[in-house]
């Protein structure tokens, strides 16, 4: 087809509209004219009721401007969700516990290449579909605040900074590196303070102080906002102080726009605006709902009432000024995609179907797996086996389980291996290798003759594979089998599978290894001591069977790392629907969990040492140059991740005991050594007080690196013992 507008202006084309014969303009279909004019020029001509419905997630076409239909809502939390086939990478969570940035911008450089191959491919097809599109509401960057809400799984863990430092690198990922023009866009969520309870998420009102909501709940957005220029920003269910989130204009205007300068579209939750009357009942209508989340900021909703724009227009709660000024931000976003561009040629365009579940992809998907395993234990060194063992027994009910692999949010795989499959396809073709489910995932068993616990007496080994899977924890619409609508009401693995792992404990010749599916912690309290290693391995994508066998028979040594604490049992936390952040967090528990936050094992050994910094008396705008050797004292060559550690020595009652700083993933042979250096901007030393300012607060403080949370705990459970250094702040 002839492009239609030229540089400087637009070829006017003549229709027959209502009657009438109308102007219209196509130079919003010319890439060569800026994105604002070209947004201006289409809003411009549209109708108020076609104004109105573009202003919804499932916009209709404009026929008479050659604009198809565009559905917003499409999902990519770790992988192409809902459309079809694509590639699954491990979940968030798993994501996080890689402490891994570079590799998570390639797993999202991955999926962006998938959804630009499958966007071409649905367009030609004529489907218009949700899911189908290229405006992924992808990452969740709240924070894991309570390792009960069923949600944790899709973020990156409890700290602001790895949820930062992982986040960016996601966003990045999916936006591509191009100044002008997006690859895919990705939606920063749930904006801002949200994680749980999913049963009141509808109508919960949360309540944070301003030093949580400056230290916690808001620095993830932030960063994504100001360093990876996020495109979307979606809005949360609940209320904050009173006021629902998409209607408060106090956080979509005052953080998002007017501190951070964010110059991309706001979404709704799906339904959330239509909960602004019926849920929260904030306002008595929905065209008073409609008008309000308007008027903050919100320029898309999922749902329906801002049909009801129209209502809000002729009570003169909004004016059509301000129906253009949102639109035009939404246009602004689609001409960004190449969405607008007559001839379709947009770089991106160029990606092929050969990227779609490539080989390249799939062999991601196992080394992202493969990083975010942790070892939480390995008595007298029983992992790795060997891969001539004799006799392997493979159990547990998620041992063959596809479904434990995905997660929530997830694509369709062809090639889904489950841990059963990558066992078997790993150890010797002399191994007799038994496999029996042994225990339901949720229930008892029925039948009492049950001879599984007995296999455990004839085998070498006993490889148990427990947990729980997106049917018990997730969103309350898709957690099935959770009696919490979504939530965990304890950490508790399923009370049949506490009792299975104790009847293999006093049948086992050999020793039991016990592999954890789960996407939160869950507690050992009456197992742990049963088992000779254990192993974390969250939900780990279509490749998890291989990537758990590869570290399990010693291909690849555990180098993942928590990226949320491990209480021993719920009694160590605070009232779930409390949003404060004391007692929570490795920053603020002070009862001694189960398993610290950043640990995790290796099947080698780490030593840190020499640490040295550039200055030991610090002003406000100074910066500390900090280096530490870090050697392999093992036999084998693995990878550990080093971590920056904050301690203030003169704190008070609500101070973090401790803060991540930084961190640095390191490879390295048996025998050998490396310098780790870290750059510690001014900023890096301000902390949030109670009002929540940024200020510099004069005294000690300890630099301590080590590779786990530098605990008393994380040394008594095997991790490297910390080296330190004393600064203090002038």
């Amino acid at each position: 087809m002839k492009f239609r507008s030229q540089f400087f202006g637009g070829l006017f084309l003549f229709l027959f509209h209502y009657g009438n014969a109308q102007e219209v303009d196509y130079s919003f279909q010319n890439p060569y004219l800026s994105e604002d004019v070209r947004a201006e020029v289409l809003v411009k001509q549209l109708t108020t009721e076609e104004k109105i419905g573009q202003l919804l997630a499932d916009a209709p076409a404009i026929e008479r401007l050659n604009i198809p239909a565009y559905n917003w809502w499409n999902e990519a939390l770790h992988g192409i969700a809902r459309n079809g086939k694509a590639t699954i990478f491990p979940q968030g969570i798993a994501m996080a516990a890689t402490f891994d940035p570079e590799l998570i911008h390639q797993v999202a450089s991955a999926i962006s290449d998938e959804a630009r191959a499958k966007f071409t491919i649905s367009q030609e097809m004529g489907n218009y579909s949700k899911y189908a599109g290229l405006t992924f509401w992808t990452p969740n960057v709240n924070i894991f605040r309570d390792p009960r809400w069923g949600r944790g799984q899709e973020t990156y863990g409890e700290d602001p900074y790895l949820t930062s430092r992982i986040g960016v690198a996601f966003v990045n990922g999916l936006q591509g590196n191009d100044p002008k023009r997006l690859k895919t866009a990705a939606c920063a969520k749930h904006f801002a303070v949200h994680s749980g309870p999913e049963s009141m998420r509808h109508v919960f009102d949360a309540r944070a102080s301003q030093k949580d909501l400056h230290e916690t709940y808001l620095p993830a957005f932030e960063r994504l906002v100001k360093e990876a220029k996020v495109e979307g920003v979606m809005a949360a269910y609940n209320a904050i102080d009173g006021i629902p989130a998409a209607a408060n204009k106090a956080y979509l205007q005052g953080f998002l726009k007017d501190q951070w300068q964010f110059n991309g579209y706001i979404t709704s939750d799906c339904g959330a605006i239509s909960g602004i009357t019926h849920k929260l009942k904030y306002v008595p209508t929905p065209a008073e709902a409609a008008a309000v989340a308007l008027k903050a900021g919100t320029n898309l909703n999922c749902g329906a009432t801002y049909k009801h724009l129209s209502k809000a227009l002729e009570k003169g709660l909004i004016d059509e000024q301000l129906i253009d000024q949102r639109l035009i931000q939404l246009m602004k976003t689609r001409i960004r995609l190449g969405l607008m561009d007559e001839n379709h040629n947009h770089p991106y365009d160029l990606i092929g179907p050969e990227h779609i579940h490539s080989e390249a992809h799939v062999a991601l998907a196992r080394e992202v797996a493969q990083k975010s395993i942790v070892l939480l234990k390995n008595k007298n060194q029983v992992l790795p086996l060997p891969k001539d063992i004799r006799v392997p027994y493979v159990t547990g009910p998620f041992a063959n389980s596809a479904d434990m692999l995905m997660g929530n949010y997830y694509g369709i795989s062809p090639n889904l291996v489950t841990i059963l499959e990558g066992i078997a396809d790993k150890v010797s073709l002399g191994t007799s290798l038994n496999y029996r489910s042994g225990a339901l995932p949720f229930q008892k068993n029925i039948n009492p003759k049950n001879w599984a616990p007995n296999v455990a007496g004839e085998s070498d080994v006993t490889i148990c594979v427990v947990g729980i899977t997106a049917d018990m924890e997730g969103e309350e619409v898709d957690a099935i089998a959770s009696d919490y609508i979504g939530d965990r009401k304890d950490l508790k693995l399923p009370q049949n599978q506490i009792d299975y792992v104790k009847q293999i404990a006093e049948k086992k010749k050999g020793p039991l290894v016990l592999l954890i599916a789960s996407g939160s912690p869950v507690s050992l309290e009456g197992i742990e001591a049963h088992c000779d290693a254990i192993l974390q391995i969250w939900y780990p994508g279509e490749q998890g069977g291989n990537a758990v066998a590869d570290v399990l028979f010693g291909d690849v040594a555990p180098s993942g790392k928590l990226p949320i604490t491990f209480p021993k049992n719920i009694e160590q936390l605070p009232p779930y629907e409390d949003y404060s952040m004391a007692g929570r967090t490795y920053k603020f528990m002070k009862e001694e969990p189960a398993y610290p936050f950043g640990f995790g094992l290796s099947y080698t050994s780490f030593q840190y040492e020499e640490i040295k910094i550039s200055r030991d008396k610090l002003k406000s705008k100074q910066s500390v140059s900090l280096e530490v050797k870090v050697k392999n004292t093992g036999t084998m060559a693995a990878e550990d991740v080093a971590q920056l550690y904050l301690v203030p020595q003169e704190r008070e009652e609500n101070t973090a005991m401790y803060v991540l700083k930084n961190f640095q993933r390191i490879h390295l042979k048996a025998g050998e050594a490396t310098t780790v250096k870290f750059e510690m901007p001014a900023e890096d030393f301000r902390m949030i007080n109670e009002e929540g300012e940024s200020v510099w607060q004069k005294g000690k403080y300890k630099l301590m690196v080590a590779n786990a949370l530098p605990s008393e705990l994380s040394q008594k459970l095997g991790a490297a013992t910390p080296v330190e250094a004393i600064i203090t702040l002038h």
